[in-house]
């Protein structure tokens, strides 16, 4: 069953991974929809969403990479809450879950390094409650596949993902998008 996320991925399959100030103005002149906020603090955080979404973007923050913050579920309240962010992404599962308690769209992020962290992908994906997960890198169309066979859930491919090839093979493979910085990657 698709979500209301996937939905959004499948008309906009290229997500901006925006990860710093510089990324932040190119992504406000890209045609990027989603954008996918891997910096900020406590203290910029609703400035910078607020920005993103004052131009009409989909901000799904990284709250695994946020400085002034610690890895407990009150980062995903304090989103929610003090922020205009749509969601969030976070490798851990609590994360994740409280994401979706509080309404939020949620992505889980897997960093697929070897054979044991791609056995203990599944398990994890059906904890989580998730909306679409991500794996890193996202270069690898053999394991796109599999991972696709695995979870049933739409699949988000980032990481290394560097050029039109890299975008069309992840595709092919079964993602339903692609989230990269590279800002060439943006304007495809």
């Amino acid at each position: 069953m698709a979500t209301a996320l996937a939905e959004l991925l499948e008309e906009h399959p290229v997500v901006a991974s925006v990860v710093d100030e510089a990324g932040l103005r190119a992504v406000l002149r890209s045609d990027c929809r989603i954008v996918f906020l891997l910096y900020g603090s406590v203290l910029d955080l609703p400035d910078i969403v607020q920005r993103l979404k004052d131009d009409g973007r989909v901000v799904l923050v990284n709250v695994d990479l946020l400085d002034g913050f610690a890895g407990k579920e009150v980062v995903v309240r304090y989103v929610k809450e003090r922020t205009a962010a749509d969601g969030i992404l976070s490798s851990k599962a609590f994360m994740v879950r409280a994401a979706r308690e509080l309404g939020l769209f949620a992505v889980h992020r897997f960093f697929l390094i070897d054979s044991l962290s791609y056995h203990n992908l599944a398990p994890q994906v059906r904890r989580s409650q998730r909306d679409c997960v991500e794996i890193l890198p996202g270069c690898m169309p053999r394991v796109i596949s599999w991972v696709v066979a695995d979870i049933g859930v739409p699949l988000i491919a980032g990481g290394l993902v560097c050029d039109r090839d890299d975008v069309f093979a992840a595709l092919k493979a079964g993602a339903c998008a692609i989230a990269s910085s590279n800002r060439d990657v943006w304007a495809m």
